[in-house]
């Protein structure tokens, strides 16, 4: 079997390489590459199966791909464990009080206007702060077209440094919003609008960065958590139209 070997250094990934093989200890199955190995050390490394042969890797999201990745979802849902994983309720990112107290960093992104943010911030505070997040499932906490590929008709998931234990509708509600981004159906049919404003705001990622010059990502930011921030903030109210970019 080939091995795909994850190695970190820079903080924080050797604290998350950690946390994803204490998952990788705790649940296994068809919803994950295979665990092959680990060594632990300044620069911890972790093997895992290799997904690379005949694995497709979305977008484009072709005809059943969605419904794959929503089978796969309900598939880590049920998922045995056989150890200890954090509560998503105490998952401990940044939330919508954060950017009430702090809001510079998110409108630095360019993709809200102020004066939206400043209306909507009480609505986005108090849907976050009584957003369902708990729960007994296991839940990925990152489901992205980066982070899973499609194999033989099933969805597999990488990247499970995040997971915690809550409502699996919150994975959903999560990548829900980069999926429209990539040219899937909108968030709102699919009836997990109460999580769209805690799973926003989880999308953005554990710190907002400044706005990058000539439009490129900061090294190390996933390509679609900016706008699916944007995106999923949109679907908060049933109906809302998309935040003005601008004043």
């Amino acid at each position: 079997m080939r091995a795909f070997a994850k190695e970190a250094s820079i903080d924080p990934s050797p604290a998350w390489l950690r946390d994803e093989r204490h998952v990788y200890s705790c649940v296994a199955g068809p919803i994950m590459p295979r665990f092959l190995g680990w060594e632990d050390g300044e620069r911890p490394l972790l093997l895992l199966e290799d997904l690379s042969p005949n694995a497709y890797r979305p977008p484009p999201w072709r005809d059943g791909d969605v419904d794959a990745v929503l089978a796969a979802l309900a598939e880590v849902a049920a998922a045995p464990r056989t150890g200890e994983l954090p509560a998503l309720v105490d998952g401990g990112w940044p939330g919508w009080r954060d950017v009430e107290r702090e809001p510079e960093p998110l409108l630095g992104l360019g993709l809200l206007a102020s004066s939206w943010l400043e209306r909507a911030l009480p609505e986005l505070v108090a849907a976050s702060d009584c957003a369902p997040l708990a729960g007994s499932s296991l839940v990925h906490c990152d489901v992205r077209s980066d982070n899973l590929c499609l194999r033989d008709g099933r969805a597999i998931l990488v990247d499970w440094n995040h997971a915690r234990v809550g409502n699996p509708a919150f994975d959903v509600a999560f990548w829900l919003p980069s999926l429209e981004l990539e040219g899937g159906p909108p968030p709102d049919r699919f009836g997990v609008d109460e999580l769209a404003a805690a799973a926003a705001r989880r999308a953005a990622g554990p710190r907002l960065p400044a706005r990058p010059a000539r439009g490129r990502a900061p090294l190390g930011v996933p390509r679609a958590r900016p706008a699916a921030a944007r995106l999923a903030v949109a679907t908060l109210a049933a109906g809302a139209l998309a935040p003005p970019m601008t004043d």
